[in-house]
């Protein structure tokens, strides 16, 4: 606030001593100049009375002549002040005015309001670093979950967008460069509230900076971090950086599961993926040779990718010096029929347009299927701003680098356990046993979105749990998918997987034994979930789906007992 007040009279010190000269001025005018009193003798007037009138006159009200009628002297004096005042009046307030409209000053102000609207927050929040397309997916997902936010952006017109975006609860946010530590802290960096940041700039740059300052800064601090750069991501991991996540080697991962298990692409796409693909999807024919159009870094990482799988693969390339050591390749964009056809167009399941050119992708994806109309697209989206044009081309498959850094970020955020449980159904299951899960994940869920969510048995976060254990009880995992309104009932809800002591145990029976320590991560509807953090938090609801009976006799037990008889 200093700051502010320093800005404040700096701008407005020569109205303000200008104001101070002309009244001192006037006030000792009317002092010296002798005026006559209604018994006809002189007098002069006292400071009091001086400022008194100099004061009302200044101000244009107008209470009349005092003590007494003035003499021809004082009116002239009166006169001239009057302008003087009126003047200086009219300087300081236009100064004032000009002050308030210029763009230091109200971002000084907002600057102001933000610092202490971060510093009285008691809830628990993410700082965000970046209102891009990766940035407001990951906030509005968050805010839907009833998690706090704290938003830091250098374009202020995403910053306008953020503050016309229609959320549930008030964000805070400041245009202002992100990198700078002075500002992180600002935002809330060292605030105990802070969960974690986030930095999900545009920038690799911005992003390293903003990582190394959090980790210097709180090295207890969760960061996550996008980058398209190897460079960058090596960087990012060489200091502890809890999530790095590149865009490229993401969604190759993902769509090299669709290639040569798509079973398992399911349930990567339904764990990962608010908007996920349906069961039917899977059906089309993935197996055989795909044609890669781009060998630049998306191009690299999924060649590397589908070349681990043993997938056939031609690439398409303009530079042939990039492709020169790749057994299977061909010169050229890929926009021209002649290019595809001699890729081998009409034999291939796949082709995935990948170039850093919207137009160009979206011309070899509609040459590619009116040679093969039965050929699976992927298409590779760099400007958020053609989105409608790409929704509306009917690829197959849509890479946008930040919906999917959201998606992974959020799956982080569900639970670290969720990376986990994905590494080691790749590393340890086939698809026949993802087969059999996402039947399972379709049967709980239907057709609504599928969450999942991850709770450690401790004092922390199932205190009602731990309090049954001091009681006496024996816990099985079944406990946990009951309704709390009706014991009789399951929670659309299933356990994915178990890990105690650092062993793992994938799809556990329900009627497995929990222990103090467990970390369960479970799948199913976000009510399951909601109604699931009321069985674990409070012991009367829990003693409840236990028992039957409520701990207590009070109003909530009653209520319970109605609804379930």
């Amino acid at each position: 606030m200093n700051n502010v007040i320093y800005l404040f009279l700096r701008r407005l010190r020569f109205p303000l001593i200008t104001l101070i000269v002309v009244y001192s001025i006037s006030v000792l005018g009317f002092v010296l100049i002798p005026g006559i009193d209604d018994q006809g003798n002189v007098y002069r007037m006292d400071f009091f009375h001086a400022v008194y009138f100099v004061s009302f006159m200044g101000s244009t009200i107008g209470f009349g002549e005092i003590p007494y009628e003035f003499t021809p002297g004082q009116r002239m004096w009166t006169l001239l002040c009057i302008y003087a005042t009126v003047i200086a009046w009219l300087y300081g307030i236009g100064t004032t005015l000009a002050l308030l409209q210029e763009p230091i000053f109200g971002r000084m102000l907002r600057r102001r309001s933000f610092i202490s609207t971060v510093k009285q927050m008691n809830e628990p929040f993410y700082l965000i670093c970046g209102y891009g397309v990766t940035g407001s997916v990951v906030v509005r997902q968050l805010v839907r979950r009833d998690i706090r936010v704290v938003v830091l952006e250098i374009d202020p017109e995403r910053i306008d967008a953020l503050e016309m975006d229609e959320l549930p609860v008030s964000v805070p946010a400041l245009c202002a460069d992100a990198q700078l530590p002075d500002l992180l802290d600002a935002a809330g960096l060292q605030h105990p509230k802070c969960i974690g940041v986030m930095a999900l700039t545009d920038s690799d740059q911005v992003n390293l900076s903003i990582s190394i300052a959090s980790k210097l800064l709180c090295p207890e601090r969760m960061v996550i971090s996008r980058t398209e750069s190897d460079i960058t991501t090596a960087n990012l991991q060489s200091f502890g950086t809890d999530l790095v996540i590149d865009p490229f080697r993401t969604y190759a991962q993902y769509l090299s599961l669709a290639a040569h298990a798509p079973y398992m692409h399911l349930v990567y796409d339904w764990i990962h993926n608010p908007f996920h693909r349906p069961l039917s999807s899977v059906y089309q024919r993935t197996k055989g040779r795909w044609i890669i159009c781009g060998h630049g870094r998306f191009g690299r990482a999924l060649y590397r990718a589908f070349d681990e799988s043993d997938v056939a693969l031609t690439v398409v390339d303009i530079d042939a010096k990039k492709i020169e050591d790749i057994p299977h390749q061909v010169t050229g964009v890929g926009t021209e029929a002649v290019t595809l056809i001699e890729a081998g167009v009409m034999d291939a399941v796949g082709i995935v347009a990948g170039t850093g050119n919207d137009a160009d992708n979206l011309s070899i994806m509609m040459t590619a299927r009116e040679l093969n109309p039965k050929l699976l697209t992927v298409v590779r989206q760099n400007i958020h701003a053609n989105s409608l044009v790409f929704k509306s081309s009917r690829a197959d498959f849509i890479m946008e680098p930040g919906r999917i850094i959201a998606n992974r970020i959020l799956a982080h955020v569900k639970s670290p356990l969720v990376p986990v449980f994905i590494e080691e159904m790749q590393q340890h299951y086939d698809d026949v046993w993802a087969h059999t899960l996402i039947n399972r994940m379709s049967r709980v869920v239907g057709d609504d979105e599928l969450d999942s969510w991850a709770f450690t048995v401790s004092e922390e976060e199932t205190p009602a749990v731990m309090e049954a254990f001091r009681q006496g009880f024996e816990l099985k995992l079944s406990l946990f998918f009951k309704d709390p309104y009706n014991r009789k009932r399951n929670l659309h809800a299933f356990p994915l997987m178990l890990r105690r002591a650092g062993e793992i145990e994938m799809l556990p029976g329900e009627l497995d034994l929990i222990q103090p320590g467990d970390e369960i991560l479970i799948c199913g509807l976000n009510k399951s979930n909601r109604r699931m953090q009321w069985t674990v938090n409070n012991y009367n609801v829990l003693h409840y789906v236990l028992t039957g009976n409520d701990a207590s006799n009070n109003l909530l037990s009653r209520f319970l007992q109605k609804r379930s008889a």
